[in-house]
């Protein structure tokens, strides 16, 4: 006799949806089925926003530092128009800019340290999104000899200053003068003001003209490196590996994922804790399939003992149960996953309906940068979410319907 045989599956089916004497039992049921539900839509809706937060995140990361950058072991690049030829040669490589990056320190009504970037203005948008970012101003107001600079949002609040107004740029080369040894200082006016939406960047990064930062900072001909971008970001790990050795190893090629790789290493950790910990959530609700069949069986004592005076053998009766718990995973999974992909899928409507209707904020623009709840429904997160229930389910199931497949007839019928 097969493991799902037909009629195991309608006797399963019937003790599902058939009235039963002891509506306890049914309402532990709808309790199970609920359960799962509840836990599978938890866990959906969770994962989603998880992904939405990282995509975001690192949209904006990679809006300041590439997909990837080159350098040169231990000084400048010298000769940064060739080594932008030979990175474009590669058809995965879609722009690629020259950079200067030093640290100085900043002064206006007040002082603050910053990292300064010196960048050609319009090469600079075909590697970086922060262009698109400005508030105020842009970059294209960038020349060279004109000394301007453009400051992140949260550094001009620092210094106290906005566009029109002037700062000081001291860089720690020093230079001598008659009265002692100074360090090398510009004024710069400001030009632009942006907002990336990171904190770290909005409140420690001013971007200069390429030709100015290299007076500045005393670099001559050199920059520090060329910044690519590619046509796929998640290349970018292969990309590095094939400029590395087309160059000989005469430059370092470092990809977004090296650079950052702690952070994006710290949200993927998170990321399995939280299904982890909500996995647990649907594992209880599905192991409350244990005391319902438990009892279940219990109710059905006459009944399976009649099914194996009649012939049925262990097995059908063990399929019998395994698949009325299944059938109640299965219900409570289905019913989980249109719930978590309606409410995932339609996060961005949700969030701001609960917010008028209850007078809150979820995302207080003036404490997180992020002012929306992102949401990245991915499929395979929903089928391995469905297919963990179903497993769970199945788990369940086991011990009851192994206890009524070793039901004894003549002992469950002593006292009918």
């Amino acid at each position: 006799m097969k493991l799902f045989h037909p009629l195991s599956i309608a006797i399963g089916l019937r003790y599902t949806g058939a009235k039963r004497r002891n509506h306890f039992i049914s309402f532990i049921s709808l309790v199970s089925m609920l359960g799962i539900a509840l836990g599978v839509t938890a866990l959906i809706v969770v994962i989603s926003v998880m992904n939405g937060f990282e995509q975001e995140l690192r949209a904006r990361i990679l809006g300041m530092v590439s997909h990837a950058t080159i350098t040169a072991y231990g000084d400048n690049v010298e000769d940064w128009q060739a080594l932008v030829d030979e990175a474009k040669k590669d058809p995965r490589v879609v722009g690629a800019a020259p950079y200067i990056e030093r640290e100085a320190m900043l002064q206006a009504k007040r002082i603050s340290g910053a990292m300064i970037r010196g960048v050609v203005p319009k090469l600079e948008e075909s590697v970086s999104d922060v262009g698109a970012s400005t508030k105020d101003g842009g970059f294209d107001k960038l020349e060279a000899g004109k000394y301007r600079v453009v400051l992140g949002s949260e550094l001009a609040h620092t210094l106290g200053v906005t566009v029109g107004d002037h700062v000081t740029l001291m860089a720690p080369q020093m230079r001598a003068t008659p009265v002692g040894v100074i360090p090398q200082m510009r004024r710069f006016e400001v030009v632009g003001l942006f907002e990336v939406g990171m904190y770290e960047y909005d409140r420690g990064f001013a971007f200069v003209h390429i030709t100015d930062a290299g007076k500045l900072f005393r670099e001559g001909d050199g920059v520090t490196g060329v910044r690519l971008k590619l046509e796929d970001m998640f290349s970018a790990w292969r990309v590095a590996q094939d400029l590395t050795t087309r160059l000989d190893g005469v430059y370092s090629v470092r990809d977004w994922t090296q650079q950052h790789s702690n952070f994006f290493r710290a949200v993927k950790t998170e990321k399995l804790v939280m299904f982890i910990i909500l996995s647990l959530i649907v594992a209880v609700a599905a192991f409350n399939l244990v005391s319902t069949l438990v009892m279940v069986v219990t109710d059905k004592q006459a009944d399976i003992a009649i099914l194996r005076t009649l012939g049925a053998s262990p097995r059908l009766v063990m399929t019998v149960f395994m698949v009325q718990g299944l059938a109640v995973g299965v219900i409570g999974t289905l019913l989980g996953l249109v719930f978590g992909v309606s409410i995932a899928a339609n996060i961005d409507v949700i969030v701001p309906f609960l917010e008028r209707t209850f007078s809150f904020e979820a995302m207080p623009g003036d404490i997180y940068y992020i002012t929306s709840v992102p949401s990245q429904l991915r499929l395979p997160d929903v089928a391995r979410i469905g297919l963990l229930s179903v497993l769970f389910s199945v788990v369940a199931t086991l011990y009851p319907a192994w206890r009524a497949a070793r039901t004894q007839p003549a002992q469950a019928l002593r006292y009918e």
